[in-house]
């Protein structure tokens, strides 16, 4: 029997992965209010974005190395951004920071594979991405390489915009490039980092919130 991977759910390994997932579904659970985002989680395998020699602890609730001073996110940060951006079907969505496309992945799930934009410094990271991305089925996820800090202009205006690194301040392209009405949300800081929201006004600036100290790996550019 095979899963909608197509991978064999008799490996005994399957079996294991889909355990882990649920268990670390529960884990973070009470940090979200839509169930969609706790859907969407269950149905991305986390393993299949680490490294072979790190998925034992692939649905662990903590940061993981991916190569090149990267990280792919805890599954709480990842399930809280989702939530906290509030993503409908079909929105438009930019992020920027594509690491090992786990998070991409899970915005997908919502929003629809096709609808996801996202930009990763690294060259070597985000041809990986794709490889991932595309033997998964999300392969309608475009991936650009190239500097976080412009955007990417020709896929706006966007609904939504994350950062999965942290940022001194959001780049004016970013701001930019959102639909009035649209949110950013993003790891703001160098040493010292906070989650802002932030969602554009009609005029063209960002009424900000903020939402607790995080970590994040710098932004690169």
């Amino acid at each position: 029997m095979f899963d909608r991977f197509g991978r064999d759910t008799d490996d005994p390994d399957v079996g294991d992965f889909t355990a882990a997932r649920e268990r670390m579904v529960q884990t973070v659970s009470h940090r979200v209010d839509d169930e969609r985002v706790l859907d969407a989680l269950e149905s991305v395998p986390r393993h299949e974005f680490v490294p072979a020699d790190r998925r034992g602890n692939a649905y662990a609730d903590r940061p993981l190395p991916i190569g090149d001073g990267q990280t792919i996110s805890a599954p709480h940060m990842v399930a809280i951004m989702a939530d906290r951006l509030a993503l409908e079907p079909g929105d438009e969505v930019l992020e920027i920071g594509t690491g090992c496309g786990y998070h991409a992945a899970v915005t997908a799930e919502i929003v629809g594979p096709e609808h996801v934009y996202t930009v990763e410094y690294s060259a070597d990271l985000a041809e990986l991405a794709r490889e991932t991305l595309a033997a998964l089925g999300y392969g309608e996820v475009s991936v650009r390489t190239g500097d976080g800090r412009d955007g990417w202009a020709e896929h706006a205006p966007y609904d939504a915009a994350y950062f999965t690194c942290a940022t001194p301040s959001i780049p004016d392209p970013v701001r930019e490039q959102l639909r009035p009405g649209g949110t950013v949300l993003a790891p703001v800081g160098t040493s010292h980092q906070t989650l802002v929201e932030a969602t554009k006004r009609d005029e063209g600036s960002l009424d900000r919130s903020e939402h607790g100290a995080v970590r994040f790996v710098q932004l690169r550019g």
